[in-house]
């Protein structure tokens, strides 16, 4: 049995596949869980752990508690009542108390808060700061940038990273397909330190497990696509503000800012060989990613 499977959580809605996933580790007496998804697909989480015959897990590690990986950690933690629930201290609050969570979510993703459902609280008495885990092996770093409570993990010779280097999934020829992933509010100087810390790790990680999608062996190259990215897709859309003048958040602005950024970021342009319902997915996702990128850059929504 490899210690380290991906347990992919497809959501009941077009595109939706190849997205969202936890991971599981077992071996060396530990057992854990990586992210949970969301609440919507807590009983396909536990369905597919007792398939694999997962009868104890002894934490449940959150990269950040965002509703598509950490809106079932109270459905799991419940299951699991051995289990230990990680996360970033500011975000602790939230998990025993995902009530401003939930209605933030709502009013930011609307429709997509609503698929992904309602999170369970978490018994604050199980939640642990990342530091618990001195003992265990598993190494952690802070690495805010796509969410200020943003964690990685290291484990062994795999790195966690969540969405600290963006996201990728697969296009139909096998060419890599990848993406920054940045929220509102996003720090572009914020999130380079971020990857620039993960680089430096030692010994380096020889995997690196996306948070959407799958697993890297090169994660090297990894975090230097993601460092490019970040800077690249900023540097057009400040160009691209300049030359146009036009509001940043029209369709018609947001077509070129795709437009351009496919010229010029080959791991992007790579969306037109993704599957159709993969690509509207993603061409949604972007917009999120422009939005954050925009606001880091002075523009503000006009009424």
């Amino acid at each position: 049995m490899d210690d380290l499977q991906l347990i992919d959580l497809e959501q009941d809605r077009p595109g939706y596949r190849r997205f969202i996933s936890s991971w599981l580790h077992r071996g060396d007496g530990l057992a854990y869980i990586v992210d949970t998804g969301p609440a919507c697909s807590a009983d396909q989480l536990l369905a597919e752990l007792r398939r694999r015959d997962v009868d104890r897990l002894d934490w449940i590690l959150l990269t950040h508690i965002h509703l598509d990986h950490a809106g079932a950690a109270g459905h799991v933690a419940a299951a699991f009542p051995g289990a230990r629930v990680v996360c970033w201290p500011k975000a602790a609050p939230h998990l025993a108390d995902p009530s401003r969570l939930w209605e933030g979510s709502l009013q930011v993703l609307g429709d997509t808060a609503r698929l992904f459902g309602e999170p369970l609280p978490v018994d604050a008495g199980r939640i642990a700061r990342p530091d618990a885990l001195a003992e265990t092996g598993i190494h952690w770093l802070h690495t805010p940038g796509h969410a200020p409570h943003h964690v990685s993990y290291l484990h062994g010779d795999v790195l966690f990273g969540g969405e600290a280097a963006g996201m990728t999934c697969p296009t139909r020829g096998g060419d890599l397909y990848m993406r920054p992933a940045t929220p509102p509010r996003f720090f572009l100087d914020v999130a380079l330190d971020s990857l620039a810390r993960l680089q430096a790790l030692e010994p380096a990680p020889t995997r690196f497990a996306f948070g959407h999608y799958g697993l890297s062996d090169d994660p090297a190259a990894t975090l230097r696509h993601g460092a490019r990215q970040l800077n690249l897709w900023v540097e057009t859309l400040a160009e691209l503000c300049a030359e146009t003048g036009d509001d940043a958040w029209s369709p018609a602005f947001q077509e070129r800012a795709v437009a351009r950024l496919a010229e010029r970021d080959p791991l992007f342009a790579t969306l037109d060989d993704l599957e159709a319902d993969l690509r509207s997915r993603e061409e949604e996702y972007v917009k999120n990613t422009l939005e954050g990128m925009l606001g880091h850059l002075g523009r503000t929504r006009q009424a």
